[in-house]
């Protein structure tokens, strides 16, 4: 990938949460493209898979704020996280393979998301997986910068006590792969989520990762090394 060097001396696997472990960016971008249409500000997937994926709440609003020169009114935010709440509910799943490859790690691992605290937790009982990462979280609200800066993927490497170069980041957002780059670690791309079902998963010059793949029974091909031995014969692989 762009002459990047695949390292193979990893220590700590890093997932995002939304887009990667469960499959909820679909569901926010619809959701959010919608809501915002009410207010006269038309913006489709593609839009928010470039410039949303990975970013906080409040730094999405603020980029409505720069570019529409609209202010949402007061109750908004509250209001559409309680609608996405509830649509979680009934739509959220887990990623393909997400957890059997989480269980299947021979080594230890983090998550590290942009997603608020109160969010995160709703989703993680919603799809069942509360048990597996408890106390291996960090969020966004824990560091001064959210990403791209690499604030946040230093935190939960920090915590584990791993250096970030033995470190490997699975990210979907371009925000998320710049904040692992800058943070000096390994870097993949999963481009297996809904909302890159039917556009282009976005890319840039300065957001290149090391490796891209799609389904998390790839793995067991691209990283045997990071598995069980048994993993690598059961993960499903399309």
């Amino acid at each position: 990938m762009g002459g990047l060097h695949i390292m193979t001396d990893i220590r700590l696997v890093i997932f995002d949460f939304d887009g990667v472990l469960v499959d909820s960016e679909v569901i926010s971008a619809r959701m959010l493209v919608a809501e915002l249409a009410l207010h006269g500000v038309e913006i489709d997937l593609p839009y928010v898979a470039r410039h949303f994926l990975g970013r906080s709440y409040p730094v999405v609003l603020h980029q409505i704020r720069q570019e529409f020169g609209i202010v949402l009114p007061e109750g908004f935010e509250a209001d559409y996280r309680a609608r996405l709440i509830e649509a979680f509910r009934h739509e959220l799943r887990v990623m393909p393979g997400a957890r059997e490859t989480v269980e299947a790690l021979r080594l230890p691992y983090a998550l590290a998301t942009s997603s608020s605290p109160a969010r995160l937790m709703r989703s993680l009982e919603i799809t069942g997986l509360s048990a597996l990462f408890e106390g291996r979280i960090t969020t966004a609200t824990e560091v001064a910068n959210g990403k791209p800066a690499p604030d946040l993927p230093l935190l939960a490497a920090a915590k584990a006590g791993i250096r970030p170069e033995h470190c490997l980041l699975i990210e979907d957002s371009l925000a998320g792969i710049r904040a692992g780059l800058a943070a000096g670690m390994q870097v993949w791309h999963f481009t297996g989520g809904s909302h890159f079902a039917e556009i282009e998963p976005p890319s840039a010059p300065d957001a290149q990762p090391h490796r891209r793949f799609a389904d998390f029974g790839e793995l067991a091909h691209l990283a045997p090394h990071l598995l069980t031995s048994a993993a690598t014969r059961t993960l499903p692989y399309e």
